[in-house]
């Protein structure tokens, strides 16, 4: 976390924000996964030693932008020193695959973001000014959703609605740049341990004819102990298969978003939300049924698979699964 307020420029809560993203992580059910760096009153060379000696995977600045003229950082007599977007930009690329995320809790600083991103996936900027409260709510509800193991994507949504929460209109002051990933700071970890069990089970020997129910999938020993025939003959029998069981995994999903509505307000953008993290959570819960929509969305495509499925939230729920693919 790295924070400036130049004493010519106007006061900000900045305390006020560290406090209350400090409080999310402290809260948070994977706390033991972050770790918090803070630098204050923040010197261009200030960045440059803090990438060096925590090599961050999220930065969060906060502070004052001035749009195309830069982000202010402070000079050693503490008076606005900003710093261009291009100079921003070749810095992070020195860390890129290092750092993931860059939260510029800034005025005007969504053209930052947009140089940062050409080297960063996930990049947050404001589009305009945005007031103290509005950011410090972003902040909060970003660090509640990353602190309970969400995406950068989801956390983004988050903090967006928590603003609105609030009853501001600066909800749409946040913008996100972003790359085909939605995997949350410490998902990697979870990640490799899966990957690594699967190499195991793929590196044991296959024994006779096997195939698993959900998908169909032939065991490499079926050629040798039954001929060719056999596997062009399971091998249909498979693809006759597998669309009956995209539509059932499809109406499955459904059916659990519908019992969930039911039990639950689904009004403000939060409870429709909140509706959403508790069907994936279920379905974190049941191996199988994750298996099985992974495979589904594998074989039939996102779009196509999200078309089967008939309920209003389908759009936040597939945007909540996002890391599942590229994880398997």
């Amino acid at each position: 976390m790295l924070s400036a307020n130049p004493k010519d420029t106007s006061p900000l809560r900045l305390g006020e924000e560290v406090r209350k993203i400090q409080e999310a992580l402290k809260l948070a059910k994977h706390q033991d996964q972050f770790e918090i760096a803070t630098s204050w009153a923040v010197r261009v060379e200030d960045l440059r030693r803090a990438l060096l000696d925590h090599k961050p995977h999220i930065v969060h600045f906060s502070g004052h932008g001035a749009g195309t003229e830069g982000l202010g950082f402070e000079d050693n007599s503490g008076i606005t020193q900003l710093v261009s977007s291009n100079a921003l930009a070749s810095i992070f690329e020195l860390f890129r695959g290092t750092v993931e995320c860059v939260l510029l809790n800034a005025c005007y600083s969504e053209i930052q973001a947009q140089a940062i991103h050409q080297h960063v996936d996930y990049v947050i900027g404001m589009n305009r000014p945005i007031g103290d409260v509005a950011a410090i709510e972003f902040a909060a509800g970003f660090y509640d959703a990353l602190g309970a193991g969400e995406s950068y994507n989801y956390a983004f949504s988050m903090g967006c609605a928590s603003i609105q929460l609030k009853g501001s209109f600066e909800y749409s002051t946040p913008v996100l740049k972003s790359r085909p990933s939605s995997l949350s700071v410490f998902a990697k970890k979870t990640i490799k341990a899966d990957a690594m069990s699967e190499k195991e089970l793929q590196q044991k020997p296959n024994r006779g004819i096997s195939f698993n129910i959900s998908g169909g999938k032939i065991g490499s020993g079926i050629q040798a102990a039954q001929g060719n025939k056999n596997v062009q003959t399971m091998t249909n029998y498979t693809a006759a298969e597998e669309q009956p069981n995209i539509a059932e995994t499809a109406k499955e999903i459904q059916k659990l978003l519908q019992q969930l509505e039911q039990a639950n307000p689904t009004i403000t953008t939060v409870e429709k939300m909140n509706v959403v993290a508790k069907a994936v959570d279920k379905i974190e819960k049941n191996t199988w049924f994750k298996a099985r929509i992974i495979g589904a969305i594998k074989s039939a495509g996102t779009e196509a698979f999200k078309e089967l499925i008939d309920h209003p939230l389908v759009n936040i729920f597939i945007a909540s699964i996002e890391g599942w693919q590229q994880a398997e």
